[in-house]
């Protein structure tokens, strides 16, 4: 894991930024997919990753699909706010990207592993960190065969590794459990909705209100 300073703790971003982090299997890419349909203000950055496509992934839609040696120019060039690997495969996130969409006033979601979330709480305190959960440890097995994409032995890796990943929830803002998949979204929206309504929050992105009201 490793990141670039971006984000400090001083700057007022009118955007807010939201990263959303699970297990694999957990459903973090539908429901932020759901979400992103049902909210037009949110707007997703969309990370670089040296793992090759799944199913009807898309380079430019789901992940920027890049070679190891694009990857490490990038880390190089200082390109990533933050990257980590992940199950033998390395993603990152632009710096670049992130900074200019907030900058803007734009909302910004990011799905990426807990180790970058937790990294990026420490770069941008008002960064609002998302954990997904399953249900039980059962279900998510379930949801990993069912998705035929990997071979039992992947699949059980994947089960370890869940484990660990799950641990980290504790150091995240708000959990949602993805039991029914209506109800999770709907959490969802709800966080995010709820988080455009702070006071500080409000005064980013609304400052000219605050100024003439005289609030600090």
């Amino acid at each position: 894991m490793s990141t670039s300073p971006l984000l400090s703790e001083a700057m007022d971003y009118p955007g807010n930024l939201y990263v959303i982090a699970a297990p694999s299997g957990a459903g973090k890419s539908s429901l932020v997919k759901a979400l992103l349909e049902l909210d037009a203000r949110l707007m997703v950055s969309i990370s670089h990753t040296t793992r090759p496509p799944r199913g009807q992934e898309q380079n430019g839609r789901e992940y920027w699909f890049i070679s190891p040696a694009e990857f490490q120019a990038m880390v190089d060039r200082g390109d990533f706010f933050e990257w980590a690997e992940v199950h033998g495969n390395r993603y990152g996130t632009s710096r670049g990207a992130i900074e200019k969409r907030l900058k803007a006033g734009e909302d910004v979601v990011l799905e990426i592993d807990y180790q970058g979330a937790l990294q990026i709480k420490q770069l941008f305190r008002l960064a609002v960190l998302i954990f997904i959960l399953p249900p039980s440890w059962e279900e998510l097995r379930q949801r990993l065969c069912r998705r035929g994409e990997d071979a039992p032995e992947v699949i059980e890796q994947r089960m370890v590794n869940a484990r660990h990943e799950v641990d980290q929830a504790r150091h995240f803002d708000y959990i949602v459990v993805n039991a029914l998949f209506e109800t999770a979204l709907f959490d969802l929206k709800t966080i995010v909705h709820a988080q455009r309504l702070k006071y500080a929050s409000q005064r980013r992105s609304r400052p000219a209100v605050f100024d003439a009201l005289q609030l600090s």
